[in-house]
């Protein structure tokens, strides 16, 4: 299998948010992520993959969203986690979403996939 490269892994993370953003989130994360994966939420929830997928399938979409500050930290021979601060907005009047994300791929037999997704509050700098 080729190597971890920091644009591989931001393509893959931009297509989950090219799915939220286009209402098809739970189809998409319910393919993406493994069968024991979890995401753990900014509003302290923990969904394993079927929660997931069922909770995006209703969800209303993302309208715009940005990442910056990406970096790759090697977990593994077989794993990374991609760590990248978030901002998305679903309305006008709405509050911005900001949170920092821990998203964990892993290398398996069906290819590159989801094991764990993390969000925690963005209060500020701190990914230098």
């Amino acid at each position: 299998m080729t190597a971890f490269e920091l644009e591989r892994i931001l393509d893959v993370e931009r297509q989950g948010w090219d799915a939220l953003c286009a209402a098809r989130g739970g189809t998409h994360y319910r393919e993406l992520m493994t069968a024991d994966a979890v995401m753990v939420l900014v509003n302290g929830m923990v969904l394993d993959r079927d929660a997931v997928a069922a909770s995006l399938d209703d969800a209303p979409p993302w309208r715009t969203y940005t990442l910056t500050d990406p970096r790759l930290v090697r977990v593994g021979e077989d794993a990374v986690a991609l760590v990248y601060r978030a901002r998305a907005e679903r309305a006008d009047d709405e509050e911005p979403f900001r949170a920092l994300m821990t998203s964990v791929y892993a290398r398996t037999d069906d290819g590159l996939r989801l094991a764990l997704y993390q969000q925690t509050a963005d209060h500020g700098p701190g990914l230098d």
